[in-house]
Formats: C-alpha cells, sequence, structure tokens
C-alpha cells in the first residue's frame, strides 16, 4: 500500500485534473450561451416548433453542465476531506 504522502499526491494530481475539468465545462458553457444569444438573435419573434425546441435543450444542456460542475466540485471536496485525514 502506498504510503500517506503519496497517496496525498495522488489526490492533489486527482483534484487537479479535475479541477481543470471544471474549467473546460466552464468554458463550454460560455460557448453555450453563445450559441443560445445567437439563435435568439437569428430567430427574434419565430413561434416555431424547432425553434423552442432548440433554446429548450440549450438549456436543458447548459443545466446539465452546471450539475456536472457540482457534482466534480463535491468530488473534490471528498477527496480532501479524505486526505486531510490522513
Amino acid at each position: 500500500m502506498a504510503g500517506v504522502e503519496e497517496v496525498r499526491a495522488g489526490i492533489a494530481v486527482a483534484n487537479e485534473k479535475a479541477s481543470a475539468g471544471i474549467a473546460a465545462l466552464q468554458q463550454a458553457a460560455m460557448a453555450l450561451e453563445e450559441a443560445q444569444l445567437s439563435l435568439s438573435q437569428a430567430t427574434q419573434g419565430s413561434q416555431q416548433h424547432e425553434i423552442n425546441q432548440a433554446h429548450g435543450l440549450l438549456a436543458e444542456a447548459l443545466n446539465g453542465i452546471t450539475g456536472m460542475q457540482s457534482t466534480i466540485q463535491a468530488g473534490i471536496s471528498s477527496a480532501d476531506a479524505y486526505s486531510s485525514r490522513l
């Protein structure tokens, strides 16, 4: 079994990678927000079902990203708590 310092170092690396994942998700969320804005501007006033569906799906994707970010952050917090008890 790995020593305490090796475990802590491994957790730190995992948390860094997880934090990078959160940052990547934030970039994706920003791109989706821009896509929503462009779609809204391009289709302003349209009541077509497909456009409403597209808006809804983009909003759903953004909500999913937010949920993933929260889940990843909770994982980081759990790993940190374990590391601090070592």
